[in-house]
């Protein structure tokens, strides 16, 4: 079995959510960025794990769930592994820093690789990488969805503070009417 034999696209709140699996775990969740999910061109094929994964998922976007329970398969170097472990005891509405998780996987002043290993968390959500935030508690960045705005979202879900580094947009300027005279 591969790791993607089986596909099943769920909608959320954050836009259309695919899960794909081996038979045995979870092995990918993947958020819609601009409407369009890694593998839409494959049809869909779902298992009982999958089913489950997504019926977790509807209660986590509900406010019913606040962990999951559910077999993952995850893929990655030795240094990644020891991220995404850490990531999964992250709990409901906690934030941890990417400063305070390079010192706790033993890498400490490695923000940037950190910051590197979250951005490749294969199985976000369930995985919980928005949960790690600056030490400021800005949001410096996310790979899921949309990007900054999903974070956002699932960071406010979860009652989580935080910062963003977005400056309001300042107000549109008057509108000024240009007359002009042409000759013809």
């Amino acid at each position: 079995m591969s790791a993607n034999d089986y596909i099943l696209r769920t909608e959320s709140p954050i836009g259309l959510l695919e899960l794909t699996g081996d038979g045995e775990h979870v092995t990918s969740l993947s958020i819609a960025r601009a409407g369009h999910v890694p593998l839409e061109h494959k049809p869909e094929r779902p298992d009982a794990i999958l089913e489950e994964a997504a019926r977790q998922l509807a209660e986590y976007f509900t406010g019913e769930r606040h962990s999951f329970e559910l077999p993952i398969a995850l893929h990655g170097t030795e240094f990644q592994l020891s991220v995404w472990q850490r990531l999964g005891t992250i709990g409901w509405g906690e934030f941890l820093s990417y400063g305070e998780l390079g010192v706790e996987v033993g890498k400490p002043g490695s923000a940037r690789a950190i910051g590197g290993a979250v951005g490749a968390n294969p199985i976000p959500l369930i995985v919980p990488c928005h949960r790690v935030l600056a030490g400021d508690k800005r949001i410096t960045g996310y790979s899921g969805g949309d990007g900054i705005p999903t974070k956002v979202w699932l960071l406010d879900h979860e009652g989580i503070e935080h910062k963003t580094n977005r400056v309001p947009a300042p107000p549109p300027a008057p509108h000024t009417q240009l007359e002009l005279d042409y000759a013809l």
